[in-house]
């Protein structure tokens, strides 16, 4: 295979963006079993009073990912995240207000391999929320088990993450006087399985737990599609009825996470690697939907709410679509 090595003149800027991007994929790849080991590592050493000093912290500190985190501003708003940002590039796009007197589920569609654009997004300062949306707070959720990881707990939870259980992520709408945002990648680890270029398939038919959890603390649904998510990554075809499809699913059924094998280009070379491709991402936020508080919802009228929200994304998809290089022949399908 020829290998298409990036030439040796190339601007400052775009180095400083493709090392950003790349701390980040490490982080979210390899930090967090990497810290794992540097715990236990240094109980043989003579540093090991870092590791049962923390120990003894983390028994203090466990129920803080369950409630709200520890959102690090300093973190949120280093430059690196803008030349992350720069590197795609990422633009988050607003089409209504959202009143912070309330508070809200976001729902983010696609999952993609990695969710570069909720990450950046929601998480950090560079794309510009907190102009966007004053008063509102996001949390983007995240399987509990990074929070089981000493150390990289911390880095997630200064970065705005909170743990997707039901309990860690109804903590925020609970609080009265609104200004809270929750992000949810409805389709999850299962949908990144799904996550090729050029498909637009949301794993969301059956998926009614983010809608219960508006509906029982009475936040405002708001849909949420990112153009370009899928674009990112190239993946090993996985069919359904293959041996690694069907790996992949028990996987993802026993522990909870998907192992999408995934590729696209290098740090030095642009043949392969495991650094996204520099493909735009359109993160639009689409209109809110009024939802009443109901702590005890029939079956019916989650059913009625769940036909609503899958209504408006298609809508949001279909008003948007063409504007980010999406064929008007091309349907949101739901699966």
């Amino acid at each position: 295979m020829k290998v298409d090595f990036a030439p040796l003149e190339i601007p400052l800027q775009r180095r400083l963006q493709t090392a950003a991007v790349a701390q980040w994929v490490f982080s979210f790849l390899g930090l967090a079993p990497l810290c794992i080991f540097i715990f236990f590592y240094l109980l043989f050493t003579r540093f090991w009073l870092i590791s049962v000093l923390y120990a003894v912290w983390w028994s203090y500190d466990y129920d803080t990912p369950a409630r709200g985190g520890q959102r690090l501003p300093l973190l949120c708003g280093l430059k690196m995240w803008d030349y992350m940002r720069d590197y795609f590039p990422i633009k988050l796009v607003k089409t209504a207000d959202l009143d912070p007197r309330h508070n809200y589920v976001l729902g983010f569609h696609p999952h993609g391999v990695l969710v570069a654009g909720a990450f950046t997004n929601f998480c950090t300062y560079a794309t510009g929320f907190r102009e966007l949306f004053p008063g509102l707070t996001s949390y983007l959720l995240m399987l509990p088990l990074w929070f089981r990881s000493p150390f990289f707990r911390n880095y997630i939870m200064w970065a705005g993450l909170i743990p997707s259980d039901k309990e860690s992520a109804s903590y925020p709408l609970r609080k009265r006087g609104g200004g809270n945002a929750v992000v949810i990648a409805v389709g999850g680890a299962l949908e990144a399985l799904n996550a090729h270029p050029g498909t637009y398939n949301v794993l969301l038919a059956q998926k009614k737990g983010f809608i219960k959890m508006a509906m029982v603390n009475g936040a405002h649904l708001v849909p949420v599609f990112s153009f370009g998510e899928n674009e990112l990554f190239d993946q090993v075809e996985n069919k359904r009825g293959t041996w690694l499809r069907w790996a992949q699913d028990r996987l993802q059924s026993i522990m909870g996470i998907s192992l999408p094998l995934f590729h696209a280009r290098g740090i030095f070379q642009y043949s392969f690697g495991l650094m996204p491709y520099r493909r735009p991402i359109h993160t639009v936020v689409g209109r809110p939907i009024q939802v009443q508080r109901n702590e005890k919802p029939a079956a019916e009228e989650l059913d009625a709410l769940h036909q609503l929200y899958m209504d408006e994304l298609s809508k949001l998809f279909e008003e948007h679509k063409e504007k980010y290089g999406v064929d008007k022949d091309t349907q949101l399908n739901f699966v």
